[in-house]
């Protein structure tokens, strides 16, 4: 039997890529605290290192402010693409796509 994987966030893969972007483009973690107006730069250093992900808000905006788009930013371990793979009894750490009923979603 086949299952549709879907993509998962790489965090540290994506902070990475944030921290090259950034330094690409001859940006500060200064600049970049301005252009969000935050008034501490921790947000930023967390999402460089991979601690956490922007806000979809924040993605969007970084995304303009660095001239890519959402997905030029984010690193999925799939790169992105739902691929069909076999089910595989022993892969305990696969991810299946949820499916849910119309049931479920008219409640």
């Amino acid at each position: 039997m086949k299952v549709k994987m879907f993509p998962v966030i790489n965090m540290a893969a994506t902070g990475a890529n944030i921290l090259r972007l950034r330094k690409e483009r001859n940006l500060t973690v200064a600049d970049l605290q301005e252009y969000f107006g935050f008034d501490a730069p921790q947000a930023i250093y967390k999402w460089q290192r991979g601690e956490t992900i922007p806000s979809t808000d924040n993605l969007l905006a970084l995304g303009y402010l660095l001239g890519v788009s959402m997905d030029d930013i984010l690193v999925t371990d799939s790169n992105g693409e739902n691929s069909e793979e076999p089910q595989d009894d022993s892969c305990g750490d696969c991810f299946l796509q949820p499916s849910f009923s119309a049931d479920y979603l008219s409640k």
